[in-house]
């Protein structure tokens, strides 16, 4: 039998299709083009699961981290977006702005916080000088956040023209970008400081120009940053993507604040300094760090730790015997005699515990 002939016959069966199709996926044939599934609350949020979010009006959260411990927190508590943000300069590297961040420290942290993300949509933090030369920068340096970083999406900061070609230029380039308005830190040189915006006329349109514009350049999210809560939601009610506050009210479709913030646990008169008065602190993380550590040298300090429960390695009886006969034929008898002393206290110790078990 030929071989047309053979296909011929196996076309009049129903096996035909599937048997020449299915070997080139693994993924069930009427899932490929089979429009979007149900979100599972295990699966990692998507681009599409934030939009259908925002079509049903339900608030988005979002969690400023930048390494693995907070990852692994944020993504315990189900929030939808980790921002690894450029104020990591600030909160984690101690400096007053976030400037003098660079690209490659901003990859460590976002390579920290992707391994301890399994849900969580990851956003990573352009810094300052990594995409301003122009389009090109921009995209080179997006693309190193995906490759290198393994983020989901990029965030860069302000809407002048420049900034709204370098965001088309990325979304071009097939990597999903946040655009940030208002009060954008990067910008501090020709803001004066970090000073809040759209508190007069012309800087309120020009919170809800730049939006629109950040939208029409493909932009899948805005963050609104230090705007009084009007103008936030007259820029929520514009655009069409969702709009996430820090500092900027209630009526965003979002929420988003720093992981170290919110949690109360900086005390150093340093982060007192660069903590907004927006954030609100729901829990004094800090006052517990303190403690912890104040109780920690106490007992470094009287001797109490480690006691035996801490101490949990032994020798053998035998073999601490032979251990001791070889230091005494090294001529190290004091080291024997501190080795045979500290056995007997350990050993005392353990005894005392068990009898007040």
């Amino acid at each position: 039998m030929s071989l047309f002939a053979a296909i011929r016959r196996a076309a009049t069966t129903t096996t035909l299709f599937p048997l020449l199709s299915k070997p080139y996926s693994n993924i069930p044939l009427d899932t490929v083009y089979g429009g979007p599934k149900p979100q599972n609350p295990s699966q990692r949020i998507t681009l599409s699961h934030l939009r259908q979010k925002h079509k049903r009006g339900e608030p988005i959260t979002v969690v400023t981290g930048y390494d693995y411990p907070s990852a692994v927190h944020i993504d315990g508590a189900g929030i939808d977006v980790c921002l690894v943000g450029d104020s990591a300069a600030m909160v984690v590297h101690g400096h007053d702005t976030t400037l003098p961040v660079t690209v490659d420290e901003m990859l460590v942290h976002c390579r920290a916080v992707a391994r301890g993300m399994r849900r969580a949509l990851l956003v990573g933090d352009l810094p300052f000088g990594s995409y301003e030369s122009g389009s090109g920068q921009a995209v080179d340096t997006a693309v190193r956040f995906l490759k290198e970083g393994g983020m989901d999406a990029i965030k860069l900061e302000g809407g002048s023209p420049s900034r709204i070609t370098a965001a088309k230029a990325i979304v071009e380039a097939g990597i999903a970008v946040m655009g940030h308005v208002g009060l954008t830190p990067q910008a501090i040189s020709v803001l004066g400081g970090f000073r809040p915006q759209g508190k007069n006329v012309a800087s309120a349109v020009k919170v809800v120009e730049t939006a629109l514009a950040l939208q029409d350049a493909g932009c899948f999210s805005v963050v609104l940053e230090c705007v009084p809560p009007s103008v936030a939601a007259a820029a929520t009610s514009a655009l069409k993507i969702p709009t996430i506050g820090i500092g900027a009210g209630p009526f965003c479709s979002g929420q988003v604040l720093v992981y170290h913030d919110l949690l109360g646990m900086m005390q150093h008169p340093h982060h007192a300094k660069v903590t907004p008065k927006f954030c609100k602190q729901y829990s004094q993380v800090g006052e517990v760090i303190n403690k912890a550590l104040s109780e920690y040298k106490e007992e470094v300090t009287n001797g109490s730790f480690p006691g035996p429960s801490h101490s949990p390695y032994n020798i053998s009886p035998t073999d601490f015997t032979n251990f001791l006969n070889e230091l005494q034929r090294m001529g190290l008898e004091t080291a024997a005699s501190a080795a045979a002393e500290a056995a007997e206290k350990i050993e005392k110790a353990g005894t005392t515990n068990r009898s007040d078990d």
